[in-house]
């Protein structure tokens, strides 16, 4: 009778899984060589399949439920293992739960560039990365197509494998589009969805798996595409060269501010010639349109005002006024080189007061960068004196 009861108390009676992990996809209830007792109470939970195994052959399957281990609800198993009507004895067989809740949070990418003809640039290697969910939806195909005996399947061990049909997908669907490199971010949504539906019909029928939800994060390319994206919109951003100017000039004001003699300078300087530049430009393009309306027409020998006819030169470089301190009255304006000659004459000294447009307030002479370059240093104290 005590052999009875021990042999009785090694038979399994509960058959379940309590899944507390977050990506387990399959896992194998552990008999530990134990038989099944006749009768054992079967527990299904939500988001779970259950797969009864007859020697690597796959039998019944079972739904969300709380079922009881008879003839009735192992039809397949009773017929492989043939169960007469009536028998009640204790069995052997594997028991697979398989997780069919959607598994989220996973990641894919592109481990290598992927070559791209686009229609703007030509040929373009692009990386991309996203997101995507992963589902079961057929166990049985899922055991023997991936699973095979492993007692605990990770989704991670399914996702190398995901990532490259994934990749090697995403090439074509992009190709396919037509969509240019500098209109797929406006696209995410519509690729997605693309991608999604293309990788399902290559791994639905074959794996026994579903992606409910699939992303793409983002689409980045090369340096140097990214600096003729970059090239190109600043050349749209510019539009007039007057308005650029006008812009350079703007920017170059913080700068004359915190560098009132020099950096003012500075910058009337560099909008001088910058403006030289473009009337000299201009002038250059009206001569020659004047040489070839001459060539034309009788009215190319006559020079249009303002366009420069031959032989016109730049307009002069605008200077900064500067004004001295004389006698407690402020005496000026004096150009750059008038200042430079008052200084060599000791007509300026370092101790006098000089102001110029952009400064706050008079300044002695030394102390204002423009200026400085032109004083002697000092020499120091002579020892003992």
């Amino acid at each position: 009778m005590a052999l009875f009861d021990k042999l009785r108390a090694e038979l399994i009676d509960i058959v379940e899984w309590v899944d507390d992990s977050q990506h387990t996809l399959v896992w194998r209830f552990p008999r530990y060589r134990n038989q099944i007792k006749w009768g054992a109470q079967l527990i299904v939970r939500p988001g779970q399949s259950a797969v009864f195994v007859h020697q690597g052959k796959i039998a019944d399957v079972f739904e969300p439920g709380h079922y009881s281990l008879e003839t009735k609800n192992l039809p397949i198993l009773s017929t492989l293992m043939g169960w007469m009507h009536g028998f009640d004895s204790p069995f052997k067989a594997e028991v697979y739960f398989v997780s069919t809740r959607q598994l989220t949070d996973l990641k894919w990418g592109t481990s290598n560039p992927v070559p791209l003809r686009d229609p703007d640039f030509g040929s373009v290697r692009v990386r991309a990365f996203g997101t995507y969910t992963l589902k079961a939806i057929d166990p049985g195909r899922l055991l023997s197509e991936l699973v095979g005996t492993d007692g605990v399947y990770e989704a991670e061990e399914v996702s190398a494998l995901l990532r490259s049909i994934i990749s090697m997908t995403f090439a074509d669907v992009v190709a396919s589009s037509g969509i240019s490199v500098l209109d797929l971010a406006q696209n995410y949504g519509e690729l997605s969805e693309s991608l999604r539906a293309a990788v399902v019909d290559r791994i639905d029928d074959e794996y026994g798996l579903e992606i409910p939800q699939l992303y793409i994060v983002n689409v980045s390319v090369p340096a140097e595409v990214e600096r003729a994206l970059d090239a190109r919109a600043s050349m749209t951003a510019i539009g007039d060269m007057g308005a650029f100017q006008a812009y350079q000039l703007g920017n170059a004001m913080p700068e004359a501010a915190a560098n009132p003699a020099g950096g003012l300078a500075g910058a009337g300087v560099g909008l001088g010639m910058g403006l030289a530049m473009t009337n000299s430009m201009g002038g250059l393009m009206g001569g020659m349109g004047g040489q070839q309306g001459g060539q034309g027409g009788p009215s190319g020998g006559s020079p249009t005002p303002g366009g420069g006819g031959p032989g016109a030169g730049p307009p002069p470089v605008p200077t900064v006024p500067w004004h001295i301190a004389e006698a407690g009255q402020s005496v000026g304006p004096f150009t750059p080189p008038q200042m430079a000659q008052a200084i060599a004459s000791a007509r300026i000294s370092r101790d006098t007061l000089v102001w110029c447009p952009g400064m706050s307030e008079w300044m002695a002479a030394s102390e204002v960068e423009g200026l400085a370059g032109y004083f002697a240093p000092s020499p120091p104290p002579v020892p003992g004196s």
